[in-house]
């Protein structure tokens, strides 16, 4: 669904970025190659609704790119009614979107307060949500082992299976509706 089309009611939405392995050609693996993974990767990014669990949105790049780079190049209109919860891959949120949640980081010379660290575990409670959606995601074995196939269809192939994730969940809440 386009976020244009959101309504503007206030919503909780949580961020999130997995990566695949991918085999490559040579010629044209420098701009996949992941350096913190050590491996040539594709990231994609989960936008799901943290009360219904929705899976909303999908995007991919290429390993190298930020976290918050594929999330400005991707999501364009976001309502301001949504409340974003992102992990600190997204520093910066605050000045694109500012009804955003991120979580403090400490430094040397300033340790957390008690309070932002209070703060730091409600937010990865909230978190635990699309941590399991993305151990859901995995239990397709194209999208946790390497990926053989061709770059182009990697991201129909994420978006088919959230769309067979969605329809697991719709399926689940109308049995439990009817027992």
């Amino acid at each position: 669904m386009p976020f244009e089309q959101w309504p503007s009611m206030s919503r909780k939405v949580r961020l999130s970025v997995q990566k695949n392995v991918v085999w490559f050609e040579y010629e044209r693996q420098k701009s996949w190659y992941s350096v913190k993974k050590k491996r040539h990767t594709i990231k994609t990014q989960v936008l799901v609704d943290v009360e219904t669990q929705e899976i909303l949105c999908t995007a991919q790049a290429a390993g190298a790119v930020h976290d918050f780079r594929l999330f400005k190049t991707t999501i364009r209109a976001i309502v301001w009614g949504i409340l974003l919860l992102a992990d600190s891959g997204y520093q910066g949120l605050l000045t694109l979107h500012k009804n955003s949640r991120i979580p403090y980081k400490k430094s040397k010379k300033h340790p957390l307060t008690v309070e932002q660290k209070t703060l730091n575990r409600t937010l990865s409670k909230e978190r635990i949500v699309i941590e399991n959606i993305n151990a859901k995601i995995k239990t397709f074995k194209i999208l946790s082992e390497r990926y053989r196939n061709r770059r182009k269809r990697h991201l129909l192939r994420m978006n088919l299976v959230c769309a067979i994730l969605n329809r697991e969940r719709i399926l689940a809440t109308v049995h439990q509706q009817q027992v």
